[in-house]
Protein backbone atom coordinates (compact mmCIF):
# COMPACT_ATOMS: atom_id res chain seq x y z
CA UNK A 1 0.00 0.00 0.00
CA UNK A 2 1.20 3.74 -0.34
CA UNK A 3 -0.47 7.17 0.82
CA UNK A 4 -1.53 9.45 -1.99
CA UNK A 5 -2.45 12.59 -0.07
CA UNK A 6 -3.47 11.19 2.92
CA UNK A 7 -5.55 7.97 1.16
CA UNK A 8 -3.61 4.77 1.42
CA UNK A 9 -3.86 3.08 -1.75
CA UNK A 10 -3.83 -0.90 -1.71
CA UNK A 11 -1.12 -2.25 -4.11
CA UNK A 12 -3.45 -5.04 -6.05
CA UNK A 13 -6.31 -5.35 -7.96
CA UNK A 14 -7.98 -8.15 -5.97
CA UNK A 15 -11.46 -7.90 -7.93
CA UNK A 16 -9.69 -7.56 -11.48
CA UNK A 17 -9.31 -10.82 -12.91
CA UNK A 18 -7.10 -9.93 -15.74
CA UNK A 19 -3.37 -10.34 -16.60
CA UNK A 20 -2.93 -6.21 -16.70
CA UNK A 21 -3.95 -6.21 -13.35
CA UNK A 22 -1.64 -8.58 -12.22
CA UNK A 23 1.15 -6.81 -14.57
CA UNK A 24 0.36 -3.73 -12.69
CA UNK A 25 0.31 -5.10 -8.79
CA UNK A 26 4.06 -5.71 -9.85
CA UNK A 27 5.13 -2.63 -12.21
CA UNK A 28 2.33 -0.28 -11.86
CA UNK A 29 3.53 1.97 -8.42
CA UNK A 30 5.08 5.39 -8.29
CA UNK A 31 8.88 4.43 -9.09
CA UNK A 32 8.91 1.35 -10.15
CA UNK A 33 9.18 1.03 -14.04
CA UNK A 34 11.60 4.07 -13.24
CA UNK A 35 13.59 1.79 -12.16
CA UNK A 36 13.70 -0.62 -14.39
CA UNK A 37 14.31 1.67 -17.23
CA UNK A 38 17.35 3.11 -14.96
CA UNK A 39 18.24 -1.12 -14.87
CA UNK A 40 17.94 -1.75 -18.66
CA UNK A 41 20.22 1.85 -18.39
CA UNK A 42 22.79 0.11 -16.90
CA UNK A 43 22.72 1.41 -13.60
CA UNK A 44 23.04 -1.32 -11.12
CA UNK A 45 23.72 0.03 -7.59
CA UNK A 46 21.38 1.22 -4.98
CA UNK A 47 23.31 4.38 -4.55
CA UNK A 48 23.60 5.16 -8.28
CA UNK A 49 19.47 4.10 -8.50
CA UNK A 50 18.95 6.56 -5.48
CA UNK A 51 20.77 9.87 -6.42
CA UNK A 52 19.51 9.42 -10.43
CA UNK A 53 16.17 9.07 -9.55
CA UNK A 54 16.06 11.24 -6.66
CA UNK A 55 13.75 8.56 -4.95
CA UNK A 56 12.99 8.55 -1.30
CA UNK A 57 15.68 5.43 0.13
CA UNK A 58 12.58 3.78 1.97
CA UNK A 59 10.67 3.92 -1.28
CA UNK A 60 13.69 2.62 -3.66
CA UNK A 61 14.64 -0.02 -1.24
CA UNK A 62 10.68 -1.11 -0.67
CA UNK A 63 10.41 -1.43 -4.89
CA UNK A 64 13.72 -2.67 -5.15
CA UNK A 65 12.92 -5.58 -2.72
CA UNK A 66 9.54 -6.10 -4.75
CA UNK A 67 10.94 -6.66 -8.15
CA UNK A 68 13.77 -9.23 -6.92
CA UNK A 69 10.96 -10.72 -4.70
CA UNK A 70 8.89 -10.65 -7.95
CA UNK A 71 11.99 -11.89 -10.11
CA UNK A 72 11.97 -8.56 -12.15
CA UNK A 73 15.42 -8.02 -10.52
CA UNK A 74 18.12 -10.21 -8.69
CA UNK A 75 20.88 -9.28 -6.20
CA UNK A 76 24.76 -10.21 -8.05
CA UNK A 77 26.36 -12.40 -5.41
CA UNK A 78 28.40 -10.72 -2.33
CA UNK A 79 27.99 -7.55 0.06
CA UNK A 80 28.47 -4.85 -2.47
CA UNK A 81 26.28 -6.79 -5.12
CA UNK A 82 23.89 -5.10 -7.34
CA UNK A 83 20.54 -5.19 -9.28
CA UNK A 84 20.23 -7.29 -12.71
CA UNK A 85 17.60 -7.79 -14.69
CA UNK A 86 16.64 -11.29 -15.16
CA UNK A 87 14.90 -12.95 -18.51
CA UNK A 88 11.51 -11.98 -16.69
CA UNK A 89 12.45 -7.78 -15.85
CA UNK A 90 14.00 -7.83 -19.92
CA UNK A 91 11.05 -9.27 -21.22
CA UNK A 92 9.82 -5.78 -20.17
CA UNK A 93 11.71 -3.87 -22.40
CA UNK A 94 8.90 -3.67 -25.65
CA UNK A 95 6.59 -2.47 -22.68
CA UNK A 96 9.28 0.51 -22.11
CA UNK A 97 10.39 1.13 -25.23
CA UNK A 98 6.62 1.04 -26.25
CA UNK A 99 6.16 4.31 -23.53
CA UNK A 100 9.00 6.16 -24.28
CA UNK A 101 8.02 6.46 -27.92
CA UNK A 102 4.27 7.42 -27.03
CA UNK A 103 5.96 9.76 -24.84
CA UNK A 104 8.20 11.16 -27.26
CA UNK A 105 4.93 11.10 -29.62
CA UNK A 106 3.02 13.00 -27.23
CA UNK A 107 4.93 14.57 -24.21
CA UNK A 108 8.04 16.15 -25.97
CA UNK A 109 7.43 19.35 -27.44
CA UNK A 110 11.93 19.22 -28.33
CA UNK A 111 11.56 16.48 -29.44
CA UNK A 112 12.99 13.03 -28.04
CA UNK A 113 15.23 12.99 -25.41
CA UNK A 114 17.10 9.74 -26.40
CA UNK A 115 17.35 8.31 -29.48
CA UNK A 116 17.34 4.14 -30.00
CA UNK A 117 19.57 2.76 -32.29
CA UNK A 118 20.61 -0.98 -33.56
CA UNK A 119 24.03 -1.69 -32.76
CA UNK A 120 24.20 -4.27 -35.64
CA UNK A 121 23.43 -1.83 -38.85
CA UNK A 122 22.93 1.61 -36.93
CA UNK A 123 19.68 2.08 -38.39
CA UNK A 124 17.39 3.67 -35.98
CA UNK A 125 14.67 1.44 -33.75
CA UNK A 126 10.97 2.84 -34.03
CA UNK A 127 8.78 2.30 -30.85
CA UNK A 128 7.72 -0.84 -31.86
CA UNK A 129 11.31 -2.25 -31.40
CA UNK A 130 12.01 -2.92 -35.08
CA UNK A 131 14.96 -1.96 -36.78
CA UNK A 132 13.93 1.16 -40.18
CA UNK A 133 17.19 0.10 -41.88
CA UNK A 134 17.25 -3.78 -41.46
CA UNK A 135 13.83 -4.43 -40.21
CA UNK A 136 15.05 -6.97 -37.65
CA UNK A 137 13.29 -7.17 -33.83
CA UNK A 138 16.03 -5.48 -31.67
CA UNK A 139 16.55 -6.46 -28.05
CA UNK A 140 17.76 -4.19 -25.59
CA UNK A 141 21.11 -5.58 -25.33
CA UNK A 142 21.91 -5.01 -29.30
CA UNK A 143 20.37 -1.16 -28.60
CA UNK A 144 22.92 1.70 -28.44
CA UNK A 145 21.27 4.47 -26.60
CA UNK A 146 22.09 8.31 -27.32
CA UNK A 147 20.62 11.78 -26.08
CA UNK A 148 18.08 13.54 -28.69
CA UNK A 149 16.83 16.67 -29.55
CA UNK A 150 15.23 16.85 -26.33
CA UNK A 151 17.73 16.28 -24.22
CA UNK A 152 18.95 18.27 -21.63
CA UNK A 153 22.86 18.58 -21.13
CA UNK A 154 23.91 17.29 -17.48
CA UNK A 155 24.16 19.88 -14.85
CA UNK A 156 26.26 18.75 -12.05
CA UNK A 157 28.63 15.41 -11.94
CA UNK A 158 25.78 12.77 -11.29
CA UNK A 159 27.49 9.66 -12.49
CA UNK A 160 24.04 8.15 -14.14
CA UNK A 161 23.49 11.14 -15.74
CA UNK A 162 27.08 11.97 -17.12
CA UNK A 163 26.88 8.35 -18.68
CA UNK A 164 23.51 8.81 -20.35
CA UNK A 165 24.92 11.83 -21.88
CA UNK A 166 26.73 10.04 -24.56
CA UNK A 167 25.91 7.12 -26.57
CA UNK A 168 25.70 3.59 -25.14
CA UNK A 169 24.65 0.22 -25.53
CA UNK A 170 21.77 -1.12 -23.28
CA UNK A 171 22.65 -2.82 -20.34
CA UNK A 172 25.87 -2.46 -20.13
CA UNK A 173 27.01 -1.38 -16.24
CA UNK A 174 27.82 2.37 -15.56
CA UNK A 175 30.14 1.18 -12.96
Amino acid sequence: MWNHGGMVLPRDYTRQNCSMARALEIVGERWTLLIVRDAFFGVRRFSDFSRHLDVPRAVLTERLGLLVAEGVLEREPGPRGGYLLTDKGRALWPVLRALVGWGDEYCAPRGPRRLFDHAGCGGRIDPDGRCRDCGAAVAAADTVMSPGPGFDPPVGDEVVTAALARPRRLLEPIR
